[in-house]
């Protein structure tokens, strides 16, 4: 068994689409980035890529590499999603909390847990998804930035065979 944490934060910008767990939401700003700077998946990514001792999402997809301008996170998530899977890793599950002061997230939080699921191909039930705001304070409660924190379990199938 492999435990994996992942954080991401990005500013938030007039005029710009908001993608969280790969759904769109709707609302006047959105995450400013290199690519489409999915906080969530962005976390996730990076929590795979801890559990495997691997590095971060910026090694892997640097913002300084035009091929990753406004990317499709859900791409790069599974690209480091076969990674493990080619490392003989099965994700037992992912754990996920957004850090966002509006919109409420509530109407959307089952796709974004779904949307979750079939990138890593994995039952839906496995994966946790929770959203906070925090009360006012910082840059996330003054609605300036999202962010995100991202906990996965993976499994090796050697592990199971011993």
């Amino acid at each position: 068994m492999r435990i994996g944490h992942g954080f991401d934060i990005h500013p938030l910008v007039a005029g710009r689409r908001m993608v969280l767990a790969g759904v769109e939401v709707p609302g006047e700003v959105g995450c400013a980035g290199h690519s489409d700077a999915d906080v969530v998946l962005h976390a996730v990514t990076d929590a795979i890529l801890g559990a495997l001792g691997m590095g971060d999402i910026g090694e892997w997809f640097p913002d300084t590499d035009q091929a990753y301008k406004d990317a499709d996170s859900s791409e790069l998530l599974d690209r480091v999603a076969r990674q493990a899977t080619a490392q003989g890793a099965d994700i037992v599950n992912v754990d996920v909390t957004i850090y966002l002061e509006r919109p409420k997230l509530g109407p959307l939080k089952t796709a974004m847990r779904e949307r979750i699921a079939g990138i890593l191909e994995i039952d839906v039930s496995r994966v946790g998804l929770k959203a906070r705001t925090f009360e006012g304070f910082g840059a996330i409660g003054e609605g300036r930035a999202a962010a995100a924190t991202a906990v996965v379990l993976l499994e090796s199938g050697r592990d199971r065979e011993e």
